[in-house]
């Protein structure tokens, strides 16, 4: 059989070819967590009629956009800073707040500590216990969370747990945060899959507490990777001055802007993107329920995190098993705390994920 060379990012379709001899367009990626509906329709139809605006330079401000997602957001566009991707934020936030000892949430996205590391500063990390469904215990965080760290990371809800800590408890955190004087920096790259956003979402809280930035970015939700459109809220005026300051003019192409305009009003597909998720969530959730050799952890975002149960099959028998399908899954060995017991899928169109699971099903009965 066929083992994986190394891991693969739910993006390395060109290394699945070449390990696999699977042509890319024949795989489906259950891996990179990105909307089964694929871009905006609205986007699809409209942005062909805007293309002359790349004749001219984009508005150095971005007002057009940041209104735009200032009222997507339901926040002052003041408090609104756009980047080249979150990646360009997260790099640039940490480059000024230059953080000596970060503390993360783990298990998580590797990036994050990367760009602790490549600033001068080392990271911590707080277990989520598996024993509690990965669910942060908010009085046993709280006792960790001291002044010997500037910073804290967390992303919410969690990449690969899927779960998710909710407002009340964020603020909780802010505020002993405020005590100790540490920088929070959250990522909401999946809070619009969560079935009660509004409860989760940090946003509000930028109002009030000037040690918060939360990022969020295109790349999931509205399945636009490519082009590149992140932005970020903050309640902090200097902070987000300096940020301003230190960015390169320019960052977001024109039709990126444009487009960026355009999805946040596509109101129709959002509201879809959400129904199909909440659905299939659920449908999925029920499908796992059926096999008692694996464990699933409730899932919030548009993905689950899957332990395997039965002795004698590991992580990487599973992506064997189901690249050879023409699905990619994630083989979750490579994230901290997790190891070859886990994998982690995110949720397709219905006939892809009904294949998906009863081939596991199948592998795990």
């Amino acid at each position: 059989m066929i083992k994986p060379k190394e891991h693969f990012h739910g993006s390395d379709l060109e290394k699945i070819e070449q390990y696999y001899g699977i042509k890319k367009e024949d795989i489906t990626s259950f891996s990179a967590n990105v909307n089964p509906l694929g871009i905006s329709p609205k986007l699809r139809t409209t942005l062909a009629d805007k293309f002359d605006a790349i004749t001219g330079y984009p508005d150095r401000e971005y007002s057009s956009l940041r209104k735009c997602i200032a009222s997507y957001v339901n926040t002052d566009m003041d408090r609104i800073i756009v980047g080249n991707g979150s990646t360009e934020l997260i790099s640039l936030f940490i480059q000024i707040t230059h953080p000596k000892k970060a503390f993360i949430l783990g298990p998580t996205y590797s990036e994050y500590e990367r760009e602790v590391s490549l600033g001068g500063g080392v990271s911590h990390y707080y277990k989520l216990d598996e024993q509690e469904d990965f669910v942060l215990n908010i009085e046993q965080f709280s006792k960790e969370l001291t002044n010997d760290y500037d910073l804290l990371i967390i992303c919410n809800p969690n990449n690969p747990t899927s779960s998710a800590i909710p407002r009340s408890d964020m603020k909780k955190i802010l505020d002993i945060c405020k005590q100790e004087n540490i920088t929070c920096m959250v990522d909401e790259t999946y809070v619009e899959f969560a079935e009660e956003m509004d409860t989760i979402t940090a946003i509000p809280l930028a109002e009030s507490y000037d040690n918060i930035i939360i990022l969020r970015g295109i790349s999931k939700f509205f399945a636009a990777p490519g082009l590149r459109l992140g932005y970020a809220v903050c309640g902090n005026d200097d902070l987000i001055k300096e940020i301003n300051k230190r960015k390169n003019p320019w960052t977001i192409n024109t039709l990126a802007a444009i487009a960026g305009e355009i999805m946040f009003t596509d109101n129709e597909y959002i509201t879809e993107t959400k129904t199909l998720i909440s659905s299939e969530r659920e449908r999925i959730c029920k499908k796992l329920d059926t096999c008692k050799n694996v464990k699933y952890y409730s899932p919030i975002a548009n993905f689950v995190l899957v332990k395997i149960l039965k002795d004698d099959i590991t992580a990487a028998d599973i992506f064997d098993a189901a690249i050879k399908k023409g699905f990619m899954i994630r083989d979750c060995s490579t994230f901290p705390f997790l190891d070859q017991t886990f994998i982690r899928f995110c949720f397709m169109s219905p006939d892809k994920n009904t294949e998906l699971v009863d081939l596991l099903l199948s592998i795990l009965a």
